[in-house]
C-alpha cells in the first residue's frame, strides 16, 4: 500500500481517536454486552444485538485507524519551503476571477479535509488545480458546477 499523506495535526486527531476508541468506547461497549447477556435469552434481546453491532463498528474504526497511521506519510507545513509553489499542507488565498470572492484553503489529506475549517482534500478538483502553481497564477477548476478560476494570492505554510 502506498504511504498517505497526512499533516501534523491531523495525525494527532486519529491518534486522539484512537486512544478514545480503545479507552473509553471499547470497554463501554464490552460492559453493555456483559450487561445484555446477563438479561437471559440473546435470541431476542434487541439490547444485545445493538451492542454487538457498536462494537463491530469500534473495532473496524480501530483498525481502520491503525492501517491508516502505518502508512501515514506525516508533514508538517512549517518545514517545508514549497520554493513558491502550491504543495501539500499549504495554506493559499485565493481570487474567484468571476465573483471577486476571495478564500482561503489549506491542502491537507482525505482524512482530515473540512470545507467548514477551509481544509481541501489532495484528491480534490481545486488542489489537483492549485498544486504546483505559483502566486499570481490562474487556476482553473473544473468541477461538477463547472469550471471556474481562480488567481492565487498567497501562499503560506503555517
Amino acid at each position: 500500500m502506498q504511504s498517505v499523506p497526512m499533516t501534523v495535526a491531523g495525525a494527532e486527531k486519529l491518534r486522539a481517536e484512537l486512544q478514545r476508541l480503545k479507552s473509553v468506547d471499547r470497554p463501554a461497549v464490552i460492559n453493555a454486552i456483559a450487561e445484555a447477556r446477563s438479561q437471559g435469552d440473546l435470541s431476542e434481546n434487541a439490547d444485545y444485538d445493538a451492542a454487538k453491532e457498536r462494537q463491530g463498528f469500534i473495532e473496524g474504526r480501530i483498525a481502520e485507524i491503525e492501517g491508516k497511521l502505518s502508512y501515514a506519510q506525516v508533514i508538517d507545513p512549517r518545514l517545508l519551503a514549497g520554493e513558491g509553489r502550491v504543495v501539500f499542507g499549504a495554506t493559499v488565498d485565493l481570487e474567484d476571477m468571476e465573483s471577486g470572492a476571495k478564500v482561503t484553503y489549506q491542502v491537507v489529506g482525505d482524512d482530515e479535509a473540512d470545507i467548514k475549517e477551509g481544509k481541501i482534500s489532495i484528491s480534490s478538483p481545486i488542489a489537483r488545480a492549485l498544486i504546483g502553481k505559483h502566486e499570481g497564477d490562474l487556476a482553473e477548476v473544473v468541477a461538477p458546477g463547472g469550471t471556474r478560476e481562480y488567481e492565487i494570492l498567497e501562499i503560506r505554510f503555517v
